[in-house]
C-alpha cells in the first residue's frame, strides 16, 4: 500500500528523496538545506532560459520538484538580460541568504552533477549550451557521463 494513497504522490516523493539525498551527499546532512539549494538553483537556471526551454526542462523534473520550478515564475521577464556567471552565483546567493551559509558556486556545481545524472542527456546539453560559457564550464558535458 502506497503512504500517501496516491501512487503519483509517493513516486515523486521518492525520486525527489534520491536527488535531496545525492545533494546532501556534497552539501551536507541537511534536507531542508539541500531543498533549498535545489530550488534556488533550479530558479536561477529556470530565469536564464526561454520560456520553451525552461518548460522542456520543467517536464523532465519530478512532479514536486516542478512545482518548486515554477514556484514565482514571471515568464514575461525571462530569460534574464544579466548572463554572466557572478550574476547567476548572485541570485543562488540571494535565494539562499535565509540559510545557513552555502558557498553558491559549490551549491550550482551540486546541482548540475544532479540534473546531469537524472535527466536525458539531449536535454541536458541544449540547456548547457544555452548559458554562457563561464557558466556552462559548471556544468560537467552530458555526454562523458558515466
Amino acid at each position: 500500500m502506497s503512504a500517501s494513497g496516491v501512487a503519483v504522490f509517493d513516486k515523486t516523493l521518492q525520486i525527489t528523496n534520491v536527488w535531496l539525498d545525492e545533494i546532501m551527499e556534497h552539501q551536507g546532512p541537511d534536507r531542508q538545506r539541500a531543498w533549498h539549494i535545489l530550488s534556488a538553483v533550479l530558479h536561477t537556471i529556470r530565469d536564464r532560459l526561454p520560456a520553451d526551454l525552461a518548460a522542456h526542462l520543467s517536464a523532465q523534473l519530478p512532479l514536486l520538484v516542478r512545482g518548486a520550478y515554477y514556484d514565482q515564475y514571471e515568464p514575461s521577464k525571462q530569460p534574464a538580460q544579466s548572463r554572466s556567471l557572478d550574476a547567476f552565483l548572485g541570485q543562488v546567493k540571494t535565494e539562499l541568504a535565509s540559510t545557513r551559509p552555502v558557498d553558491a558556486k559549490e551549491a550550482v556545481q551540486t546541482v548540475f552533477q544532479v540534473l546531469s545524472h537524472h535527466l536525458d542527456p539531449g536535454e541536458v546539453r541544449k540547456i548547457r549550451e544555452s548559458l554562457p560559457q563561464d557558466l556552462r564550464a559548471l556544468w560537467p558535458d552530458p555526454t562523458k557521463r558515466q
